[in-house]
């Protein structure tokens, strides 16, 4: 049977350990900037007859960031990429006896125009924050509304994903007798990469950066498939090069955050500890909460994603830590 994934995320504000309710959602906030204006997007729901976020129940096999971004299509149409992490909301539903987390992302919705699907949503509207906070009907919809607002006059709304991936579940290194640079992925591990592709999806990286060891290459490789995108290796992310050169691993990853990019990081679990060294270095230690500690530090298949703001240096602002889905 599959494992249920785990889940964390911080920001200077507030750190969400893995959920525990038994009802789990995900939702989005869209926002948007016309001129001087701020403006995020409320749905109406007709069965309720409330506004509220764009949101839903997670289906089996589903994470959380892929039910965010999958509840957005389907009510509005809209296709967003995940951007900085909002506040978990938690209430009871089911007469009050069944507790409930709805994890929430920001996403920039642009240009892009909101078709309500006209069954769970007949209308939409873009609104002032002061607007949408009067608008809300549940008193729980505010916070993560406050959060994203507070998000945008201090310059950290608008954010690019820099994710750090560790290859998905190898053969054995007992049963591999060829150089270890080719061992490939095992059978669990292939399903695993087909997990990963969903999970990325949700924040679709732009620039997909590799080990060229066989089991890292493959681990994107379905990704890249879906996306069209290229890759590029580099061997500075290989278990030997941070073994002998472990400042060159430091070197390569410093350089990869300063360009600001949207960017996917595949590589080992011996290089971890260097790549989290860069990640921490400058960041608050509120926001690195999230951010494992000990060995393994991920599992095969799982990810970090640290955002960094555009508006303010491309400083890190908020850490998330996913599983993917595995037999």
């Amino acid at each position: 049977m599959p494992q249920t994934h785990t889940a964390a995320r911080s920001t200077a504000d507030f750190h969400h350990p893995a959920p525990t309710a038994e009802v789990l959602a995900a939702g989005v906030l869209p926002w948007r900037l016309t001129g001087q204006d701020f403006e995020v997007l409320l749905i109406h729901r007709p069965q309720y007859d409330d506004w509220s976020w764009p949101k839903g129940k997670l289906d089996e096999g589903e994470t959380l960031p892929e039910c965010a971004v999958r509840e957005v299509r389907e009510e509005i149409g809209l296709h967003v990429d995940l951007g900085l992490p909002l506040p978990v909301t938690r209430y009871t539903v089911g007469s009050g006896k069944t507790p409930k987390e709805v994890w929430y992302w920001a996403a920039e919705a642009g240009r892009s125009v909101p078709v309500p699907d006209g069954k769970e949503v007949d209308r939409t509207e873009w609104m002032t924050v002061d607007q949408a906070r009067d608008a809300l009907t549940n008193a729980s919809d505010v916070e993560p509304l406050d959060y994203l607002a507070a998000a945008h006059r201090d310059g950290i709304l608008r954010t690019v994903p820099f994710i750090v991936l560790r290859h998905a579940k190898a053969k054995p290194r007992s049963s591999w007798s060829r150089a270890e640079g080719a061992r490939p992925l095992a059978a669990t591990g292939k399903r695993q990469a087909l997990s990963v592709r969903r999970l990325l999806s949700a924040w679709n990286p732009v620039k997909v950066i590799t080990s060229p060891w066989t089991r890292c290459v493959q681990t994107v490789t379905p990704y890249i498939k879906d996306t069209k995108r290229g890759f590029k290796t580099n061997s500075a992310f290989t278990e030997k090069s941070a073994k002998n050169k472990p400042k060159k691993a430091r070197k390569e990853a410093a350089n990869l955050l300063a360009k600001q990019r949207s960017t996917l990081l595949c590589t080992h679990r011996p290089v971890l500890p260097a790549i989290l060294e860069v990640l921490g270095a400058d960041t608050l230690d509120a926001v690195l909460a999230a951010l494992p500690e000990k060995d393994p530090f991920l599992k095969a298949g799982a990810v970090i994603v640290a955002q960094q703001a555009l508006d303010s240096g491309g400083r890190i602002v908020s850490i998330e830590t996913y599983d993917v889905w595995y037999d």
